[in-house]
């Protein structure tokens, strides 16, 4: 295995985690509320009256802060090594353990360990455990 060193960029990482971290503690502190994604996304697909406004402004938020930091930064083109097929049925793969866990990764990683609770550990450490297994399956199983 080798380090793409190019894409190796602790400084960035960690300014993003320090912000993403402040931001959902201010989240909590301030209006009570958890930031953890899938539960924000699906509270607008079953909207309530008084609810849907702030969660609007929060995915808006999020679909719109890469083109924001294009303004201020060059912003690397992405590139998926993956087809179409995998894709599609990754993300719903994951949208079904996002349901079954209750939350998302945003929502027990980042949040739920902040409260210590143990529900968000031990669904945080399955999804780093199944993410672990995937990547050695297919990095050193199957055959390429």
């Amino acid at each position: 295995m080798t380090i793409d060193w190019n894409a190796f960029t602790p400084g960035t990482a960690l300014a993003g985690g320090v912000l993403i971290g402040i931001a959902a503690a201010m989240f909590v502190l301030l209006n009570g509320r958890i930031a953890g994604i899938s539960g924000v996304l699906g509270g607008l697909l079953v909207p309530r009256r008084g609810d849907v406004a702030w969660r609007a402004a929060f995915v808006a938020g999020l679909l719109s802060a890469p083109w924001v930091y294009g303004l201020v930064a060059a912003v690397r083109e992405p590139h998926v090594a993956a087809e179409y097929g995998a894709l599609v049925s990754a993300g719903l793969l994951v949208g079904v353990g996002t349901r079954y866990a209750a939350g998302c990764t945003s929502g027990h990683g980042v949040c739920g360990l902040s409260r210590l609770s143990l529900r968000s550990l031990v669904a945080t450490l399955a999804f780093m455990g199944a993410g672990f297994a995937t990547v050695f399956v297919l990095r050193h199983v199957l055959p390429v």
